[in-house]
């Protein structure tokens, strides 16, 4: 087989023949030379196989690291996917609890507008009784005083006197509108520290100082947004009891 390359042995010809054959110093120099030849190609090859098992090794490690860095891509590829997951569930469990949220609140409004719908309608209907009550003991006393004097309250008092201060309790009221009303037709009598004292279950009672003497009932009959009829009268109080016989359109003129 032919070697590679260009051969640095001389060719047997070039040697010098001497008298028993080739000249010895000749062919120990072509010797010496091809031994520091094939050495050099030794050490070369040596060297060549060195740098490839580094490069080898160094492959080796590459591709265990590349192969380390695949798994991680991987594993956090899984973490994102699982994460991602997570969180579409929390979006929609957040979803779903502003749906429920939105539900009861609208469930509750619904509640609270029929519970103060039935606590208005009980109030009203209370208050009714109520004034239907007091409107029945206010006739059954005046049958009373009818019977006993031959007089109603309001014809043995309507001409009395009030002056300094004087309380006025009346009722049963439906509203403050009517309180506001009552208020205004006592400022028209030339009264002064007009207040009201107390305010319950649709009795008012109001506290007035008039600084000179006044028909005070005699004006309330014509100057108040209520007819009234009177229960008990003193030379400071008056109690009056609202006629709920009298439609709206009286109390309104």
């Amino acid at each position: 087989m032919a070697s590679e390359g260009t051969s640095t042995v001389p060719r047997m010809g070039s040697f010098k023949r001497a008298l028993l054959g080739y000249r010895r110093t000749d062919v120990d120099a072509a010797l010496a030379r091809l031994d520091a030849r094939s050495w050099a190609l030794e050490r070369d090859a040596e060297e060549a196989l060195s740098h490839w098992r580094d490069a080898t090794d160094a492959a080796i490690i590459a591709e265990e690291e590349l192969s380390s860095l695949s798994a991680m891509v991987i594993e956090r590829e899984r973490e994102i996917r699982s994460l991602n997951e997570r969180l579409r569930e929390a979006n929609e469990r957040h979803d779903r609890s502003i749906a429920s949220l939105e539900s009861v609140s609208s469930k509750l409004e619904e509640i609270q507008a029929q519970a103060r719908g039935q606590a208005t309608r009980i109030r009203m209907k209370a208050l009714h009784e109520a004034a239907e009550v007091s409107r029945r003991a206010q006739e059954f006393a005046d049958a009373h005083a009818e019977e006993s004097n031959g007089a109603t309250p309001t014809d043995s008092n309507a001409e009395a006197l009030f002056e300094g201060l004087v309380r006025v309790e009346i009722g049963p009221l439906e509203d403050f509108s009517q309180l506001v009303g009552l208020e205004d037709a006592i400022g028209t009598l030339g009264a002064s520290e007009i207040s009201v004292e107390r305010f319950s279950e649709g009795r008012a009672t109001l506290s007035m100082r008039l600084n000179e003497p006044v028909e005070l009932l005699r004006e309330l009959e014509e100057r108040a947004p209520l007819e009234f009829r009177v229960r008990r009268t003193s030379d400071d109080n008056l109690i009056l009891d609202v006629d709920e016989d009298s439609g709206p359109e009286q109390r309104a003129a």
